[in-house]
């Protein structure tokens, strides 16, 4: 597997070179989407509840709810869509962008193929395009930052496209796949399963202004028992009580900016 070593949730790490992190993505995505479009079924194409952005061409979206960071969503549906659809999240690495992920996962050729899902791009607002996975509001359900813009489009799209809430699924890599640990913890009432690749546990950079780069969260040195681990994702949504997410996680054994130990941590919960 293809190290991860992107810059990843951090404004003040080097920059990563794209060629030596995305090698093998076209082997995961291979091997990992199947998996995922398994649990998809086909419909019979109906009109949905609202108009639909174009079809075939990577759009962007707006005015879809609780937005408090302004996060960027875009949206690819292939030509031929099923009606009751499923719907994959897809979040970018640092210095990536909603546009850079949709023409490097091609997510949209699966899509054309198999016309049983549609895709949702999120693209972060910081300034080092690192997602928002360390404040406290984000690491909240409903509390603000980065995850609830994508909660927000979630639940729109839900509501107003006709998704079926049953086969919502969240993925991403580096910044994104730490993004959707968070997203898997804070919304699980939003999301059946999720793929992550080269991530670390929820909660591991947690700071006060939601934007610092944590060290020993990222040289794998926070270890905790998975009690602790399981009680920091529980008290994100208090009271919550329902099925959680099943996940998938992926992650370099020589990944040297996020070490393999993160995902050693991940696993305990």
């Amino acid at each position: 597997m293809g190290s991860t070593t992107h810059d990843h949730n951090s404004q003040s790490k080097p920059v990563g070179s794209s060629n030596r992190q995305f090698g093998k993505w076209g082997w995961i995505c291979a091997v990992v989407l199947p998996i995922a479009l398994a649990l998809i079924s086909r419909h019979t194409l109906h009109p949905t509840l609202t108009p639909l952005p174009a079809y075939g061409a990577l759009t962007q979206i707006a005015n879809f709810g609780s937005n408090p960071t302004n996060i960027g969503v875009y949206a690819y549906l292939p030509e031929g869509l099923v009606s009751n659809p499923a719907l994959i999240v897809a979040l970018h690495y640092c210095t990536g962008s909603a546009e850079a992920f949709f023409n490097l996962s091609r997510y949209d050729a699966l899509a054309d193929q198999k016309q049983s899902f549609m895709v949702l791009y999120g693209d972060a607002p910081a300034v080092g395009k690192c997602w928002d996975v360390a404040s406290p509001a984000s690491l909240t359900h409903d509390g603000g930052g980065d995850s609830l813009g994508i909660a927000s489009a979630v639940r729109f799209v839900i509501t107003n496209w006709n998704v079926n809430p049953e086969k919502v699924f969240v993925t991403g890599m580096s910044s994104g796949s730490m993004m959707t640990n968070v997203l898997a913890g804070a919304y699980p009432d939003l999301f059946k399963a999720g793929v992550a690749f080269g991530g670390v546990s929820f909660g591991c950079f947690l700071s006060s202004n939601g934007s610092s780069w944590s060290t020993p969260c990222a040289l794998g040195q926070l270890i905790k028992t998975p009690q602790e681990w399981g009680d920091q994702v529980r008290a994100a949504y208090p009271g919550y009580s329902s099925a959680r997410p099943r996940m998938q996680l992926w992650h370099s054994t020589d990944d040297d900016i996020l070490y393999y130990q993160n995902f050693k941590e991940e696993i305990k919960a």
